[in-house]
């Protein structure tokens, strides 16, 4: 696969819609069952959840740059900025460093997205 980056059309990228309507519509039904089934968990089971979600994306956008994270302690480290029960493991400032950019945009996604946040 292609990324789109590395197109000779790039950056003047282009796609027809209709082509992607139907995995559209099955993402949105699939998300709609996600958030049905998430809102009967407890608070324990969602902040589980986040702590996973958050964990893969992290260890796969590290991957994604060469950068391969022991997935235990970038959890641990996000279940601390979460201010989670967490073990007293020694974390590596690549972990701890994840961990507090996904609590970041967690936290912050909704807010402008500038310079300083950026390089932040």
């Amino acid at each position: 696969m292609q990324w789109n980056w590395q197109s000779a059309e790039w950056p003047n990228f282009r796609y027809e819609a209709a082509s992607l309507s139907p995995l559209e519509q099955k993402f949105l039904q699939s998300a709609g069952e996600v958030i049905g089934a998430v809102r009967h968990f407890d608070e324990d089971d969602s902040s589980q959840l986040r702590i996973e979600l958050l964990s893969d994306e992290a260890i796969k956008t590290s991957q994604i740059e060469g950068e391969f994270l022991d997935r235990v302690s970038v959890q641990s480290s996000l279940r601390r900025q979460f201010g989670l029960n967490s073990d007293d493991r020694q974390v590596r400032p690549q972990e701890r460093g994840i961990a507090e950019m996904m609590a970041d945009i967690y936290r912050s996604w909704h807010g402008p997205l500038h310079h300083e946040k950026l390089f932040h």
